[in-house]
């Protein structure tokens, strides 16, 4: 059973940041999601299994950094200038194969998110 745990999430205000983290009980293609109630879960950052390839959504491209630990079992998302449009429950979710997807329905397993609160 692969298990994925985040943490981190919290309140902050607009421009601060926070650190967001994703234990995982093997080495996946990574994916952080976030999600706002009534609306679709979109898709935030990935990471390429292998060769640590990242691609970014263009609402956080240059504040975000989606990174994981030498061991591969710890995903992070370093989220820097924080806007209160952030604010959203933050998933992550792992990817059996060696390339992320943007597509949520991609992803084999799922954390139980961590909720990101970005007052102004």
């Amino acid at each position: 059973q692969v298990q994925l745990t985040e943490s981190g999430g919290g309140l902050v205000q607009a421009g601060e940041s926070l650190r967001l983290s994703c234990e995982v009980s093997g080495r996946y293609s990574m994916g952080w999601f976030r999600q706002v109630p009534g609306k679709e879960r979109d898709i935030v950052a990935t990471i390429n299994r292998d060769d640590g390839t990242t691609w970014y959504a263009a609402a956080v491209k240059g504040r975000f950094t989606i990174s994981r630990n030498n061991a591969g079992n710890t995903i992070y998302l370093q989220m820097n200038q924080l806007k209160s449009e952030d604010t959203a429950v933050y998933f992550c979710a792992a990817r059996i194969h060696k390339v992320a997807n943007i597509n949520q329905h991609a992803y084999d397993y799922w954390g139980q998110g961590t909720q990101v609160t970005v007052s102004s």
